[in-house]
């Protein structure tokens, strides 16, 4: 249960220009520390918390459950590995801790940084930024971007936002006990210091 650093993306040395960082792209102060809680069980088998440093540096620690190193089929049937991580795997597939390491700081990157483009007042309101990735990281930024949440963001209704966390709680159709408890979860951090209503 060791905190390790994540290894950095390949062909893009620490500090690299351009290189894109978890704490660039969601906006935490100088020396700050964000804590997201991600890949709940009843995704991926495995909780884990990363936090991202103003630095740009990243830090994961296992926290629950069997991390899958072997591709696997969710609760839908997506091939998925690791974290939850579905992008380019097949059946079949295995990964390092490393590489699951390696794809988690991808993913939650891949994640905040259409979610801050899409509902732009998230910018540097590290638990709300954190609850709206772990949504995303479920439903697709798109997804997110197009639904109820991002909507009244925007419109600065975060009450409002906090309420439709909890309207993506089906899978096949059906309210799924599993996700329905994840998404009361990224909703009671998304109330975590929430801006008042009408802040944007």
């Amino acid at each position: 249960m060791a905190e390790r650093n994540l290894p950095a993306f390949p062909a893009a040395p620490r500090g690299a220009p351009g290189k894109k960082t978890l704490a660039g792209v969601i906006g935490t102060l100088a020396g700050a520390v964000l804590l997201f809680t991600v890949v709940p069980r009843e995704e991926s088998g495995r909780t884990v918390k990363a936090t991202a440093e103003a630095s740009g540096d990243v830090h994961t620690r296992h926290v629950a459950g069997k991390q899958y190193l072997r591709a696997y089929k969710d609760i839908v049937g997506v091939v998925t590995i690791c974290d939850g991580d579905t992008h380019d795997v097949r059946m079949g597939q295995t990964a390092t801790e490393a590489e699951c390491d390696a794809r988690l700081e991808r993913q939650l990157i891949a994640h905040a940084e259409p979610l801050i483009r899409c509902a732009r007042p998230l910018y540097g309101k590290p638990n709300q930024v954190a609850a709206s990735v772990s949504l995303a990281y479920n439903i697709g930024p798109a997804g997110f971007c197009r639904g109820s949440v991002a909507r009244k963001i925007n419109a600065g209704d975060w009450s409002g936002a906090s309420a439709a966390f909890l309207l993506y709680n089906r899978a096949g159709g059906r309210v799924n006990r599993g996700l329905d408890g994840r998404r009361h979860r990224e909703q009671a951090l998304f109330d975590t210091d929430r801006p008042p209503q009408g802040a944007r």
